[in-house]
């Protein structure tokens, strides 16, 4: 086949490229420029697809004997992304950024600039496997190395993409093996870190990056009941489960610490509550996918595991369609639950499907 290799300039993606090569295919290396900002550099493992790690992908490609190239994303990552990040915020959500960029950047536009220039698949360095079905369809599920395992970021993939997606590191049993066959490789990166966070937030502040980009404006913060605890400059700052930088002006009457249930961008207030408030035991979104061929009666309540973050442990729960809107009930309640992030659907190892969270229902009614 015909390979495209998303190349970040990490050691996953530059081993994923090399075992497309040994598998026979015809490789093409490619590295997305996802920012115009030319002084763009890597600090420590903070960010990703900088200046830096593009020279490391064209080192990697250059070992492997493949052409490589550099793709200029910037517009669309700003588009589909960074501008995607801010507006959720805005709206009281808590988005996850890199799960948009795998649903719109990694495995839609590239995907579908590959496929118009010839190429069979696009081949990452994604910790998932692909099962193919006795009638020929695919399935996501979790790679061998369950501690490394990516398949939650891949939630967001459709049957079509996963038609032409390539996960050459899906049976790897441990990172370990991966940095040692890239050294074996002369890949000169084979030690290089992780990277972590929001790449384009690379020092970390995205309190600071927010507040520069929206501005902010002065609101209160209350209990459920609507009793005024104290004031906040600005509700974008803020994130459901936070307990530090409240800065209430009055105790709890039960002494226990506040943390953040909820915002509420319309009238730009902060709800806080007790620690237990923030278990929910459903939430549902009507933003949903499923990831190759859907249940066959998906209005019919059907047992699974919902993870709500990337390493996060998947828990028992019961899914439905109701209306359009994909509801899922788990079975204990779970706490750190937001609007805006991602809950993925497996049904054993394969990736079922997955809905951006709209509502969640507490534990804890208000009046409790």
């Amino acid at each position: 086949m015909r390979v495209l290799a998303a190349m970040s300039g990490g050691v996953d993606s530059a081993v994923a490229a090399a075992r497309a090569v040994d598998a026979g295919h015809d490789v093409v290396g490619v590295h997305l420029a996802l920012s115009r900002m030319p002084g763009t550099l890597r600090t420590g493992s903070r960010g990703c697809c900088t200046i830096e790690d593009s020279m490391d992908a064209q080192r990697a490609a250059a070992a492997l004997g493949i052409p490589y190239y550099v793709w200029d994303f910037s517009a669309r990552f700003k588009e589909d992304v960074v501008d995607d990040f801010v507006a959720e915020y805005q709206a009281g959500r808590t988005p996850n950024p890199c799960m948009r960029c795998n649903e719109r950047i990694k495995f839609a536009a590239l995907l579908e600039k590959a496929l118009a220039l010839g190429f069979d698949a696009v081949a990452t360095g994604h910790y998932a496997s692909i099962v193919t079905g006795p009638d020929g369809s695919r399935e996501l599920h979790r790679s061998a190395a369950w501690a490394k395992d990516q398949s939650y970021v891949l939630g967001v993939l459709t049957a079509e993409q996963l038609q032409h997606a390539m996960f050459p590191l899906g049976a790897t049993p441990s990172k370990d093996e991966v940095r040692a066959e890239a050294a074996e490789r002369g890949l000169t990166v084979a030690q290089k870190p992780d990277s972590y966070d929001i790449c384009f937030i690379p020092d970390g502040d995205t309190r600071g990056w927010l507040a520069d980009r929206v501005g902010t404006a002065p609101g209160e913060v209350v209990e459920r009941d609507g009793t005024v605890v104290g004031s906040h400059d600005g509700a974008t700052g803020y994130t459901v489960g936070q307990r530090r930088g409240l800065a209430l002006g009055r105790p709890a009457p039960d002494g226990k610490p506040r943390f953040v249930l909820e915002i509420r961008p319309k009238d730009n207030t902060v709800v806080v509550g007790p620690k237990e408030a923030l278990a929910v035991t459903s939430m549902s979104g009507s933003r949903f996918t499923w990831a190759g061929t859907a249940p066959a009666d998906p209005a019919t309540p059907f047992a699974c595991d919902v993870q709500i973050r990337a390493h996060a442990d998947p828990v028992p729960a019961t899914a439905r369609v109701q209306d359009d809107v994909l509801v899922i009930d788990v079975d204990e309640p779970l706490h750190g639950v937001a609007p805006g992030q991602t809950a993925v659907v497996y049904v054993g190892t394969r990736v079922l499907g997955q809905c951006t969270i709209d509502s969640t229902v507490s534990a804890v009614p208000v009046d409790a």
